[in-house]
């Protein structure tokens, strides 16, 4: 098995890795295996974009068919008369 270290830990964090490894029972070493372990088998669910989540979130509230989408729609600049 293959070694690592890691310096220049803040002694914060040691005392915060050594409470939980003390919670779960095991060593601190153990406590940072786990979270390692944890980390890089823990893939990210693919999120749903921006659209999709907001068109599931007010799915059912009476919108039957899509809305038309904008295209080459020119927009005029708004003028400020001082």
């Amino acid at each position: 098995m293959a070694q690592v270290i890691v310096r220049n830990i803040e002694d914060e964090v040691k005392a915060s890795l050594k409470a939980r490894a003390a919670e779960h029972g095991w060593s601190l070493e153990e406590e940072v295996r786990q979270i390692l372990r944890h980390a890089v088998a823990e893939e990210a669910p693919a999120q749903p974009r921006l659209g999709s989540r907001i068109a599931a979130r007010f799915a059912g509230v009476g919108l039957a068919e899509p809305l038309p989408e904008l295209h080459s729609q020119v927009e005029e600049a708004t003028s400020f008369l001082f």
